[in-house]
């Protein structure tokens, strides 16, 4: 996949964000120097298709704290979902699915999908009370029977839409 280098960005950083390596990126792209890149500039991201080639995209609504699964423009299916505290937050922006990992453990339940930004990804529960609430480090929360639901559904690449309202 191809992504786009924002403000504030360097090579380390876009490495961390896909949990690649630095010197794969370095590679990939052909760049002699890791501190000479532009916004705007176009990152080769090797293992993960073009989110474009993808049926599915995920849009959040944070006010509303529901996760929507869409295919091909049409509504599949809504979830709810627990979004980030007050201090917090749940990242607003575009990000893709990078990983995943069935059973992390502890608070995370029984799925995790990484998202295209270092420590946040959509996971299970291990405190179902806690979904439509706004009580997470930042982490999109799912029942733990829906995650699994849409980790069978969405591959790596999924395009993940985070919207305020």
């Amino acid at each position: 996949m191809i992504h786009t280098v924002k403000k504030g960005e360097t090579i380390t950083s876009i490495a961390i964000d896909y949990r690649i390596p630095v010197q794969t990126l370095l590679s990939v792209n052909n760049l002699a120097n890791p501190n000479i890149i532009f916004i705007g500039q176009q990152i080769n991201i090797p293992g993960l298709p073009e989110p474009a080639t993808i049926p599915y995209e995920i849009h959040v609504s944070i006010a509303s704290r529901r996760l929507t699964l869409i295919s091909q423009g049409k509504i599949l299916k809504v979830y709810p979902i627990a979004v980030g505290k007050i201090l917090t937050l749940t990242p607003i922006g575009d990000y893709v699915i990078v990983n995943r990992e069935p059973n992390p453990g502890g608070p995370f339940g029984a799925m995790w999908l990484s998202l295209s930004k270092i420590h946040y990804g959509i996971h299970g529960t291990n405190d179902p009370s806690s979904i439509g609430k706004a009580v997470s480090l930042g982490c999109i929360r799912m029942y733990n029977q829906d995650v699994i639901e849409l980790a069978s559904i969405v591959p790596n690449g999924t395009r993940v839409i985070i919207k305020p309202s």
